[in-house]
């Protein structure tokens, strides 16, 4: 029942986080600290990422079906999972499949209740980058209670070396925090391919004007689709 209320696999384009995750469904224990091991006797976390690693092996190795009926069973896990450190393997076992399920799985991450855990999803949507990697992150360095994750969404929007961030990254150089700005500093050098420094008024600059410099894109109008 878990797997239908978060994925059905004719419907993940229209997949919301909020349908992913509802709040009620996860663990009492999870909201940033590590949890004991409910069961003496079970495996513990370290022995279940172990098992997570080699399953993961495995199902690579399968048929594009195999793929998805695993990552289906990783939407389980996520679910049931209290130790935030075994949901961020998971995460990044998901992030490495190319299904639907595993899409959702890296979204829906974004919204965990643990600030690691969405750490995480930040940089595993770095790494797969595709057209709404750049909306996601926005997102979450616009809203995120947590500095740390704030800061992980801009380094990882910088990695995905696309144009189409700058936008985002030129409204982080206004962030009141100096760690934001020099974060966003770093992040619109990969962005744009360019290095003008560690100034952020240089940055702020090029950023209110990139046509001047040659840059072949129109601002305002990568601006209205973020703001």
């Amino acid at each position: 029942m878990l797997v239908a209320i978060a994925i059905g696999v004719s419907g993940c384009a229209t997949w919301t986080p909020s349908s992913m995750w509802p709040s009620s469904m996860w663990p009492a224990s999870a909201g940033g600290k590590a949890a004991t091991e409910p069961d003496p006797y079970g495996p513990t976390a370290d022995k279940r990422m172990a098992k997570l690693t080699a399953d993961a092996k495995t199902a690579k190795a399968g048929s594009p079906e195999t793929h998805e009926a695993f990552t289906r069973q990783l939407v389980e896990m996520m679910l049931s999972e209290h130790d935030p450190r075994v949901r961020c393997r998971i995460l990044e076992v998901a992030a490495e499949f190319d299904t639907p399920t595993a899409v959702a799985i890296c979204t829906g991450a974004l919204q965990d209740p643990d600030e690691r855990v969405r750490m995480a999803a930040c940089s595993a949507w770095g790494r797969r980058g595709g057209p709404e990697a750049i909306d996601l992150l926005a997102a979450r360095y616009q809203n995120d209670p947590e500095l740390d994750v704030r800061l992980r969404a801009i380094r990882a929007l910088g990695e995905l070396h696309d144009m189409a961030a700058v936008p985002v990254l030129a409204k982080a150089l206004e962030d009141g925090d100096p760690a934001v700005q020099y974060r966003a500093v770093a992040a619109l050098k990969q962005a744009s391919g360019r290095d003008l420094g560690n100034d952020v008024n240089r940055w702020r600059e090029w950023a209110a004007d990139p046509e001047g410099s040659g840059a072949e894109w129109s601002i305002a109008e990568a601006f209205r689709r973020f703001f």
